[in-house]
This record gives C-alpha cells, sequence and structure tokens, in this order.
C-alpha cells in the first residue's frame, strides 16, 4: 500500500499545478483515508470535543488543516491517492474485476523467515524459532505452570520448584509502608 501511495503521488507531482515539495502528509492523509473506509463505524474523538465516525477523518482533518492555516492541498492529493488504493483493491474487485495488488512471494519469504504475522496458505513454512526470545518455564502468580511445558523436559525432584506453590502465594512475610513512621 505504502509503495503504491508513494508512487501515485510521485506521478500527481508529475503535474506542475499538483507540485508540492514534501509528500509526507500526503501519505499520511492516503493511510487515513483508507483506515477511514475500512473502519467506517470507529467512533473518533478529535481534541476531546468533536466526536465523529471513522468514515469522515480524513475529510475532518482536512477541515482541520484549512482552519489552522496549513495548505490543503497535499490532504486532497492523499485522498485521492488513497481513494485510487481503495478503488483497485476493494471496489473493483468487488464488481468483478481483476485484483491486481497480489503480494510479491519474496515478501512472504521475509515474513515466514522472521517469524511475524500469521500465514495463512503461505507458499513457504514458517520458522517456528523465529521471533521467539524467551521460551522457558514460567511460573503463574496463582501455582499454576504456564502453556509452555510441551517442549520442557519432564522435571524431576532435583528441579527448584516455585516457592510455596501449594499455598499459591509467591511472597510471604512482613510489608513495611515506605511513609510508615514506625
Amino acid at each position: 500500500m505504502l509503495i503504491f501511495g508513494a508512487f501515485s503521488l510521485l506521478v500527481l507531482a508529475v503535474v506542475p499545478l499538483l507540485w508540492t515539495p514534501f509528500m509526507g502528509s500526503s501519505l499520511v492523509y492516503m493511510m487515513l483515508y483508507v483506515w477511514g473506509r475500512e473502519f467506517p463505524n470507529a467512533r473518533i474523538d478529535i481534541y476531546g470535543l468533536v466526536s465523529l465516525k471513522g468514515f469522515y477523518l480524513p475529510w475532518a482533518t482536512l477541515v482541520l488543516d484549512l482552519i489552522f492555516g496549513h495548505p490543503i492541498k497535499p490532504g486532497i492529493l492523499g485522498i485521492v491517492a488513497g481513494h485510487l488504493y481503495y478503488f483497485l483493491t476493494v471496489l473493483h474487485p468487488l464488481a468483478g474485476g481483476k485484483y491486481i495488488f497480489k503480494t510479491p512471494l519474496w515478501v512472504h519469504k521475509v515474513v515466514a523467515f522472521w517469524g511475524e504475522g500469521t500465514q495463512i496458505n503461505s507458499p513457504v513454512q514458517r520458522d517456528p524459532h523465529a521471533g521467539v526470545a524467551f521460551r522457558g518455564r514460567g511460573y503463574r502468580l496463582n501455582g499454576n505452570r504456564s502453556t509452555y511445558t510441551e517442549q520442557q523436559p519432564q522435571t524431576d525432584s532435583t528441579t527448584p520448584q516455585q516457592p510455596n506453590a501449594a499455598g499459591g502465594v509467591a511472597f510471604r512475610g512482613r510489608s513495611h509502608r515506605l511513609d510508615a513512621s514506625n
């Protein structure tokens, strides 16, 4: 989406009337527009004063830019690029057209290699050890073991157990407040 947005904004910037020196805000408006179309009924509060639906968020931010004296041309360009992306990925395929934005295979491989996200019908196998920082034995505060016991060997009586596991209390003793005067 971001690659398409950046490319479409660069194509729009070829027209001298639509050129702006910085297209970052246009890309933000594009993402706001797509998000607003994907979640049209989400409730959004603007400065805690106005509550509106997510569908109107890009237009409300455009009005705020106008009120605060910012140029609105980058916002309008971003909304145009966002609508073009939304049309090509959602509206056109729903009307019977072809979906042209298939994710390349190398992106699937990178995602599967790093283990981020969930791959459904993935062309490559997910690495089970990628993205796992620690998978050790864990204890809940009420004394129950965590769910990561399927990869652990069976423990014998020589391994240390959780203190006071039967009572479900991790620490027992006297407690003192920091501001106590005794």
